[in-house]
C-alpha cells in the first residue's frame, strides 16, 4: 500500500510539472548568448591533417625514425599552436610557432627514438591549439624488434 502511495505521488508531480511547455522555461538570454558562441565558433581555425596515424612498421631497437604531419587550417582565422607535447620521452615533436593562415598548411615533424623500447609501441602527440577542440591528436605507432643480447 505505502509503495503504490509512492508511485501515484510520483506520477502525480510528474503531471503538474510537465504542464508548462519546455519552450515556456527558456529564457531568451540564455538563447542570444548561445547564438553569438555560435557565430564565434563558426569563424574558429580547424585543424585537417593530411593522416591523424604514421605507423613506421618494424624496426630495429636503437634506430630513429622521423616522420611529419601536414596539417591545414581549414577553417576561417588563424591557427596557433601553442604546444606539441609527446606521451614519451622517445618522441619528439617539432611544430610551426607561427600562425597559420586560414587555407594554408604547416608541418608538425616528429622524432622517435627507439633505444630502450621494444615490441609494439604507440605515441601519441598532443598539440594545444586555438580549434574549437583546443586539443588535437595525432599518433605514431609501430613495432620495435629488440636487439639480440651479447
Amino acid at each position: 500500500m505505502h509503495k503504490l502511495f509512492i508511485y501515484f505521488f510520483v506520477v502525480a508531480v510528474a503531471c503538474i510539472s510537465c504542464k508548462k511547455s519546455a519552450a515556456s522555461k527558456v529564457k531568451q538570454n540564455n538563447v542570444e548568448i548561445a547564438k553569438e558562441r555560435d557565430l564565434k565558433s563558426e569563424s574558429l581555425p580547424v585543424a585537417t591533417f593530411d593522416t591523424e596515424v604514421y605507423d613506421f612498421g618494424t624496426i630495429l631497437e636503437g634506430d630513429v625514425v622521423e616522420t611529419s604531419f601536414v596539417i591545414t587550417n581549414t577553417g576561417k582565422s588563424d591557427l596557433i599552436i601553442s604546444d606539441a607535447k609527446a606521451s614519451c620521452g622517445c618522441t619528439v615533436p617539432t611544430w610551426p610557432k607561427n600562425p597559420i593562415k586560414a587555407g594554408a598548411s604547416g608541418k608538425i615533424d616528429v622524432k622517435f627514438n627507439s633505444r630502450g623500447k621494444k615490441n609494439k609501441q604507440s605515441k601519441a602527440i598532443t598539440l594545444t591549439t586555438n580549434t574549437a577542440k583546443g586539443r588535437e591528436f595525432v599518433k605514431i605507432t609501430g613495432f620495435v624488434t629488440p636487439k639480440e643480447k651479447k
